[in-house]
């Protein structure tokens, strides 16, 4: 089975000191954790500070994104190797700001998930459709489309150090959530096109999270939905009591 995993996605929230006062109170919350697993992506400039915080703890680390090329004249951007060597162990990678923000296209992306794969970060893979694509009943094919160029040539052993994060773009950040049986939907059609591409085994031990708008009032009922494996929060990840909350019903639900 796969491993309950919660995500939290800071984005361009929080200065350096507000991160490490975060993590300081955080760290407490969650010493005693056995089976969630649990991935915060700050700011970069946060994620030294907030490694030395977290180290003695479950939790691990992970960048909002990075560039495929190892370095360069690419002002602003961030290589894999960077993100290693503040020991983060996973990246985020084509989320919906991402794509639809900056334009970042199937096949920009997709070079990006090669390289963390070979540079042994571990790569939150976002994929979700829009509101007008929702309505005209063109999410599958949305998602087909961005799971294809994503996964294209991964191996079996390269998918298992793969989290996918289903995101429904009319849920970000709107109030917005999928009804537990959208997101189980789309989730379990994820989950089958793993099963086609390698094999159910394979399929079953893959991380497959939900993103848009969960907080702690709707985590129970997610969480418990078929194939809904973890959350990539934003807003109520920003605050250590709902994040601790959201973690929390999460692992009670484990056990």
């Amino acid at each position: 089975m796969a491993q309950k995993i919660v995500a939290a996605n800071w984005k361009m929230n929080k200065t350096l000191q507000e991160s490490i006062d975060f993590s300081k109170e955080f760290a407490k919350n969650i010493l005693n954790l056995k089976k969630t697993g649990v991935i915060l992506c700050p700011p970069f400039i946060s994620l030294f500070n907030i490694n030395e915080i977290l180290k003695n703890t479950p939790a691990k680390i992970g960048g909002q994104n990075m560039h495929f090329a190892e370095s360069g004249a690419y002002t602003s951007e961030i290589s894999a190797s960077m993100l290693k060597s503040v020991n983060c162990d996973y990246v985020i990678l084509g989320h919906s700001e991402r794509r639809h923000d900056f334009n970042e296209t199937n096949e920009f992306i997709k070079k990006k998930i090669d390289t963390a794969l070979a540079k042994g970060l571990k790569p939150i893979i976002c994929l979700g459709e829009k509101l007008e694509e929702r309505e005209s009943e063109k999410t599958k094919d949305v998602v087909k489309k961005q799971y294809d160029s994503a996964f294209e040539g991964i191996s079996t052993e390269e998918v298992k150090n793969c989290i996918i994060a289903y995101e429904p773009v009319w849920a970000i950040g709107t109030g917005l959530t999928a009804t537990p049986e959208q997101a189980s939907e789309v989730h379990t059609y994820i989950r089958s096109l793993l099963i086609e591409q390698y094999d159910a085994e394979t399929a079953d031990s893959i991380t497959i999270q939900y993103g848009g708008s969960v907080k702690p009032a709707n985590a129970e009922e997610l969480i418990k939905s078929a194939d809904i494996d973890g959350f990539l929060i934003g807003g109520a990840s920003l605050k250590v009591d709902s994040f601790t909350e959201i973690i929390n019903i999460v692992e009670e639900v484990i056990n």
